[in-house]
């Protein structure tokens, strides 16, 4: 059943509307479990798009396997993602940076609020993100420290490569994820690929991983994968490599690949002078998770992050 979420009058006659859909048992007693499924928060993110079209589809032809509520919402940011733009066009506001909102603040806050309250009482809530248009991410989930016995065997369930422990004190306070797990929502973010692109391999992981997640819940009775065994990382063992030059950036390895201390990342060059200006090493013995998509740099930019094996 579609529903919508919020709507708010603008300028000329239009509407800004967010929209859920909600699936659930033709029948219901009111003790099922809920899982909510967002996507969109940011206007260049649409892997999520993707995910949220294959788990209604799915859902829809087996539909009598579901026996708990899936509320998914394809778009927090609509105007953004038919702008093409990251933030709220116009006001270039972060739109994962106003919750819990409020219902007497501007539009931004107010649709934020509407949307928070619509979640809040879920089980979980996972966040849909890609990474934005200069750094291409492994599918990995991230997370807060606060209530980790609760947050990690859920992230355990979502099938990706890597779960990134962040110390609370450095998660965002207006982001969903961070404003839903204040009221006991447990919530976190799944990242993966680039901005502006659908990554079809990475985004059936999350699929599968989610109807694990399901089934792990007790919302869905059919069989799943197994899901891969991601490795657990804190901010203290990830290590960064930043330009300390301008040019344009050629990569020498990509996502996944087994890195040791002085191994070359890639080269910087000037293309009008014909020279290499670094020869980029790693500084790390582990795996890219992080590299470089958007080849032009400037000193100081992100090239990669290296991740060592973590633990099990």
């Amino acid at each position: 059943m579609i529903e919508t979420v919020v709507s708010v009058d603008l300028m000329i006659e239009e509407k800004l509307k967010i929209k859920k859909n909600r699936l659930c048992p033709d029948m219901i007693s009111g003790d099922e479990k809920r899982l909510c499924i967002v996507s969109g928060l940011y206007g260049d993110e649409l892997q999520g798009q993707y995910i949220c079209y294959e788990i209604i589809k799915r859902i829809k032809e087996d539909f009598d396997k579901l026996t708990g509520i899936v509320d998914i919402y394809p778009s927090l940011n609509p105007l953004g993602l038919d702008s093409r733009t990251r933030d709220i066009p116009d006001s270039e506001i972060d739109m994962n940076q106003l919750f819990p909102g409020s219902k007497t603040g501007a539009v931004g806050e107010y649709t934020a609020s509407c949307i928070f309250d619509d979640i809040k009482g879920a089980d979980v809530c996972i966040d849909l993100h890609s990474s934005n248009l200069f750094i291409k991410e492994v599918p990995q989930v991230r997370l807060n420290d606060c209530n980790l016995d609760k947050l990690l065997p859920i992230a355990k369930c979502l099938n990706t490569d890597m779960i990134w422990i962040h110390p609370s004190t450095s998660v965002l306070n207006g982001s969903l994820a961070y404003a839903l797990n204040q009221i006991g929502t447990y919530s976190m973010v799944i990242e993966l690929g680039t901005a502006f692109r659908i990554n079809k391999k990475y985004c059936d992981k999350i699929v599968d991983g989610l109807f694990y997640l399901m089934k792990f819940m007790g919302i869905w009775n059919s069989e799943s994968i197994n899901p891969h065994v991601p490795s657990i990382t804190n901010d203290k063992d990830m290590v960064y490599i930043n330009s300390e030059s301008s040019g344009i950036f050629i990569p020498n390895v990509d996502l996944y690949e087994k890195v040791k201390i002085g191994d070359e990342i890639g080269t910087i060059v000037d293309v009008i002078t014909g020279s290499v200006e670094e020869i980029v090493k790693a500084n790390a013995d582990g795996m890219i998770c992080s590299i470089r998509d958007y080849p032009v740099i400037e000193e100081g930019s992100l090239i990669a992050r290296i991740v060592g094996d973590g633990d099990e």
